[in-house]
């Protein structure tokens, strides 16, 4: 079951300890797209997530793209993002799988212990991650509207979600 849990559960980006991770030799943060920057439906990177994105290459971090969804949608939104980041993007993934999670820790030229993924599906991102080797941390999704094949896995994930908060309490 530990191979579902991720490393960290936060309310949003925002909220992860971008320092602790540097302190926990993290030099590379690989995003989700999909409801972990923006919800779905929305194309290209909020303000808000532009000043997050050049906050965090200014405090050294390598950062990458990887989403299972298709090329136009995750080009689109790269290219928003990108504005000087040199950020490179992955699309149609295939999460869980971990070769595109490889070549993004070796795009970045990282050895993978020292890359976190940052996304909102446990038997995606979460799974994907930890089985890559990467550091892993789960964030609520941004919107409740998802596409329909993650509707369904939603429900799952959230069992999934309350054996880890469970394992946690009794980890204190």
């Amino acid at each position: 079951m530990k191979i579902f849990f991720p490393n960290e559960y936060v309310n949003s980006i925002y909220e992860i300890d971008y320092e602790e991770l540097l302190k926990k030799g993290i030099a590379g943060l690989v995003f989700d797209i999909d409801n972990t920057l923006v919800p779905y439906f929305i194309e290209t990177p909020s303000e808000e997530i532009m000043t997050l994105m050049k906050y965090l290459v200014e405090k050294g971090f390598k950062l990458t793209l990887v989403s299972n969804n298709n090329k136009k949608r995750v080009e689109l939104f790269a290219e928003g993002l990108d504005k000087g980041l040199q950020v490179r993007a992955f699309h149609k993934s295939k999460k869980p799988r971990s070769v595109n999670l490889k070549k993004a820790a070796e795009h970045m030229k990282l050895e993978q212990c020292k890359v976190a993924l940052i996304g909102d599906q446990v038997f995606t991102d979460v799974l994907g991650g930890n089985r890559t080797g990467l550091y892993t941390i789960l964030v609520k999704p941004v919107s409740e509207k998802d596409e329909l094949s993650t509707k369904f896995k939603r429900g799952v994930e959230s069992l999934v979600i309350k054996q880890y908060l469970k394992y946690l309490e009794n980890a204190k």
